[in-house]
């Protein structure tokens, strides 16, 4: 599968991986632990098994659309198969037409089987993940809020990039030149 993921600014970055830090010290899931060189605060916007030129096109249009200032509106948890703590974005018009854009894009050639449903507009929760785990309930009845730097109040969504889930690899997904 290859991720379509949007990076945070230096600012924003730094205080996510603060956000880590304080996680990991307290005993709970951090992606502080994921300790992979491309491991970085990010927002994902879609996932598919490849970037097919026609994909790759629209993309391009996107890139050329950032940086995007985006603003985060509080900590948010999710039990899908695994618990997930992380930090709420503001769903406002502009990360709607952007994630739109990008879901387009990979609806456009990839089979519908293979997209994950949780991206898709209807349902898509903008978040940046602060930590994860398979335990049920990881985060349930902890003072979380209390452990976390405040967020930042604006963040600028940055660089467009992909990973690769099988290689590892990551490709930085720039405009047309």
């Amino acid at each position: 599968m290859r991720t379509v993921e949007v990076l945070l600014d230096e600012a924003a970055d730094l205080v996510v991986r603060e956000a880590w830090r304080r996680l990991a010290e307290a005993g709970l899931p951090s992606q502080a632990r994921h300790r992979s060189p491309t491991n970085s605060p990010h927002l994902t916007l879609a996932a598919c098994p490849e970037l097919t030129a026609p994909i790759r096109w629209e993309l391009a249009e996107v890139a050329a659309a950032l940086p995007l200032s985006v603003r985060f509106t509080g900590v948010v948890r999710f039990e899908r198969p695994t618990s997930v703590l992380a930090w709420a974005l503001d769903l406002d018009s502009a990360l709607a037409g952007l994630h739109g854009r990008v879901w387009d894009a990979v609806v456009s050639d990839s089979p519908p089987e293979t997209l994950n449903p949780l991206h898709d507009p209807a349902r898509w929760s903008p978040h940046v993940t602060l930590g994860r785990s398979r335990r049920a309930g990881a985060f349930a009845g902890r003072r979380i809020p209390e452990l976390l730097p405040a967020p930042p109040l604006s963040v600028r969504l940055t660089t467009l990039r992909s990973y690769d889930t099988e290689t590892g690899a990551l490709e930085v997904l720039g405009p047309r030149p």
